[in-house]
């Protein structure tokens, strides 16, 4: 059974998306049921799987190991960056 769903959004924001259903040939409720079923998806994946990283982060992990960085420490720290 389908169900009408009425949401409110900014103009500019539905017309660039009734713009891309355009240019895909789809209709915009078609659009966003892909989208919302998606997220169900999303939701039912197992949690178990660990997400991968960038780069970025993966060049960062493990730099503060064993370092102990207290919030006065910190407060310190930008004190005298900010001087």
């Amino acid at each position: 059974m389908q169900t009408k769903l009425t949401i409110r959004m900014d103009d500019r924001l539905i017309r660039q998306a009734k713009e891309v259903a355009r240019k895909r040939g789809k209709s915009l409720s078609r659009i966003v049921a892909g989208y919302f079923s998606s997220l169900e998806k999303e939701t039912e994946a197992p949690l178990s799987q660990p997400i991968p990283l960038t780069p970025i982060v993966r060049s960062l992990k493990g730099v503060l190991k064993g370092v102990k960085v207290d919030k006065e420490t910190f407060h310190r720290y930008l004190e005298k960056k900010y001087r």
